[in-house]
């Protein structure tokens, strides 16, 4: 799933290419691709028709569209495969090509929802009174976000009585972390995943937040990170931090602190990469 930096760098390119924009049709070709729009198809093209794109937003991993002079938003599922693209109008459709958005400009490009595995999709939804759609208003503000609550985060944290990838993951704690990152992140900190949340001191996680910010930035500079061609920007273009990734997908490579070769171990339905000597585990007690 794409996380965080891949979706800011979505986000980005969507500013620059559809912000201000009005739409002159959509074209939904699977019905999938709208399933979390209830009224359907045809709804979700008709409501957007003669409707004006304001500037992409995002929290965490979910990023949204909303519409100048309305209190809605267009959300966008990326999903396991999900792409948002900008195309020449002329450019052949993708094979997995899901719904079709026309501008009614001299612009020459179109956005494009491809979708290999239909997990993803769009939808129109009502805002809060902060300008988020309603369905995800109870995701956190995300570690990027200026307005983060670094003070109320820790005392969640020490409350959550959890682990800390368990809880670096939780979206209703921190948003945008997902899998890969909070790898990077724990081994950058020196922290094993199992390592519980009471005993984290205030400095420990603030220097852990620090970590998760570094890594993200990081990635975003490089445009994410991309293992095959189904994460990419809207100009059908792969990121490279994986290239740069000190833990994650590292299981037997020496690590690059201490030489001592990486350990991969199954973890909640995925993997947590980790160096077992810069990382050891908490001890169990007696």
């Amino acid at each position: 799933m794409p996380e965080l930096p891949e979706v800011e760098v979505v986000r980005r390119g969507l500013e620059r290419w559809v912000a201000g924009r009005t739409i002159e049709a959509v074209e939904v070709l699977h019905p999938r691709a709208v399933r979390r729009h209830p009224a359907g198809g045809a709804d979700f093209a008709a409501r957007l028709t003669g409707e004006t794109i304001g500037v992409p937003q995002r929290r965490g991993k979910y990023l949204w569209l909303p519409l100048e002079g309305r209190d809605l938003s267009v959300l966008g599922h990326l999903g396991m495969s999900g792409q948002l693209l900008v195309q020449p109008e002329d450019a052949a459709d993708e094979k997995h090509l899901r719904i079709r958005v026309r501008f009614a400009d001299a612009t020459g490009t179109e956005l494009r929802f491809v979708d290999q595995r239909t997990f993803g999709g769009l939808s129109l939804h009502e805002n809060t009174p902060d300008g988020l759609p309603d369905v995800i208003a109870h995701i956190a503000r995300d570690p990027l976000d200026p307005h983060f609550d670094e003070a109320a985060y820790h005392a969640a944290l020490r409350a959550k009585r959890s682990t800390v990838k368990r809880a670096l993951l939780d979206q209703s704690l921190i948003s945008g972390v997902g899998n890969i990152y909070a790898d990077e992140a724990l081994w950058r900190a020196r922290l094993h995943y199992e390592r519980p949340t009471a005993t984290l001191t205030r400095p420990r996680s603030t220097e852990l937040l620090g970590h998760v910010r570094d890594v993200m930035n990081a990635a975003l500079d490089v445009g994410g990170t991309s293992f095959d061609s189904l994460y990419v920007n809207v100009n059908g273009e792969s990121g490279y931090f994986d290239r740069s990734l000190d833990a994650y997908g590292r299981e037997d490579e020496p690590c690059r602190r201490c030489g001592t070769p990486m350990r991969r171990r199954p973890w909640m339905n995925r993997s947590s990469y980790f160096c077992p000597r810069c990382q050891r585990p908490p001890r169990v007690a007696s």
